[in-house]
């Protein structure tokens, strides 16, 4: 069975880090994209992130970009969010999601609709 468990938020301070992470099983990572997601009170579903299944490859949202980055450890199944410098803005609960792509691919999901497995997300909180 395919699952994905997030774990890492919490509540931390304006400029603060946090490392957050996707544990998965029932899938090999060199046949999924993971991808990011976030979603505020009140506001629609954000994508953050995107690693290829070949790990080689990394996207970002402006919104974002240049103070996170995604990783993964093949050998621990895992996906991470390193996110630094966070903003208030970046309170949501954030998701870990998979999209099947062929073998180690550099391809990317053109959307949210492409991931059909999701974790059970893990708050992130950014509040002095």
């Amino acid at each position: 069975q395919l699952q994905l468990v997030e774990s890492g938020g919490g509540l931390v301070q304006p400029g603060g880090s946090l490392r957050l992470s996707c544990a998965t099983s029932g899938f090999t990572l060199n046949y999924y994209a993971i991808g990011w997601f976030r979603q505020a009170p009140g506001k629609e579903r954000e994508g953050g992130s995107c690693i290829s299944s070949s790990g080689g490859r990394t996207k970002y949202a402006d919104s974002v970009k240049g103070r996170f980055t995604i990783s993964r450890d093949v050998a621990k199944k895992t996906v991470y969010l390193q996110m630094n410098s966070l903003k208030p803005e970046d309170t949501a609960i954030y998701y870990c999601a998979a999209a099947r792509t062929s073998y180690y691919s550099t391809s990317y999901p053109n959307g949210a609709n492409e991931y059909a497995y999701w974790g059970q997300g893990t708050q992130v909180t950014v509040s002095s």
